[in-house]
């Protein structure tokens, strides 16, 4: 079944392209601008910080909606076409590239309203390089998405494995949870049954759609072609066995640091009661 034509007219494509490079970097600055007037007792650092998270979790929701689309619509995992695929990844280009901005601004402001005024008192070289190397597994996951996972979805599958495609989308579905944490700590709201609540959300969502999506791949693949699932890896080309390898592995890396940090507050609200008693 083809949900769309396999080769979508160059101008559709590019205005994918062109459509994500104008609602990203408005979304940004529209939500910093409401928020700098509505939160007037915040900084720098906290506006721009909490309109990068609302800018991530919008791109995370599209990714997903996209991603549940294309999987519902393919029945042939390997054969089956959705015009999405390809249109959500040029779309999500410009989102990644200025995120990376985003990120660093973030970073910028952080740092300065922290008391290094003297390195922060503008932007150069060497804020980039402190940026980079403090958030270095986030910027080599941005770029490795633009320069291997975008050329490879586009000009080397040869029209094959929609579905998988789909699949990757919905990784994102975490990311919205994993913000709107980041968004209760900025407003005071960390010590809340909410933060707590949405914190096993993030957990679970995360293990669901980031770390058991591939078993689940591979077990489409197998069901597809009649494999069992501990075979399945057998009957993959390598070059994909290890694609998947490389992609889980930051996963998990991820999850664990989630883990760690969801222990530390547990920790945290235990000591907070038996200090005050």
């Amino acid at each position: 079944m083809v949900t769309g034509t396999r080769r979508r007219p160059a101008n559709i494509m590019l205005s994918a392209l062109v459509c994500g490079a104008l609602v990203f970097p408005g979304l940004f600055c529209s939500f910093r601008k409401v928020l700098k007037s509505t939160f007037t007792q915040w900084s720098d650092a906290d506006v721009v910080c909490v309109s990068e998270r609302l800018v991530s979790a919008i791109h995370a929701s599209l990714a997903t909606a996209a991603g549940v689309t294309v999987m519902t619509s393919c029945r042939d995992v390997m054969a089956d076409s959705h015009w999405l695929v390809n249109a959500f990844v040029l779309f999500g280009v410009p989102y990644m590239v200025f995120d990376i901005y985003a990120m660093y601004l973030s970073h910028y402001h952080t740092q300065k309203l922290k008391g290094h005024s003297s390195s922060y008192s503008g932007h150069s070289l060497q804020t980039v390089k402190a940026f980079l190397i403090k958030d270095s597994m986030l910027v080599l996951h941005h770029v490795a998405l633009l320069l291997i996972f975008m050329p490879i979805t586009l000009f080397f599958r040869r029209g094959l494995g929609d579905f998988f495609i789909g699949c990757l989308f919905t990784t994102e579905f975490s990311t919205p949870f994993v913000s709107i944490g980041k968004i209760l700590i900025q407003l005071g709201l960390d010590n809340t049954r909410l933060h707590r609540i949405n914190g096993i959300i993030v957990l679970l969502s995360f293990f669901t759609c980031r770390i058991l999506l591939f078993p689940f791949m591979y077990w489409m693949y197998g069901r597809q072609f009649g494999i069992p699932l501990h075979r399945v890896v057998f009957h993959l080309p390598l070059q994909c066995n290890v694609g998947n390898l490389v992609l889980l592995a930051p996963q998990i890396y991820w999850f664990i640091l989630l883990l760690r940090k969801a222990n530390r507050l547990y920790l945290r609200q235990r000591k907070g009661p038996a200090r005050k008693d």
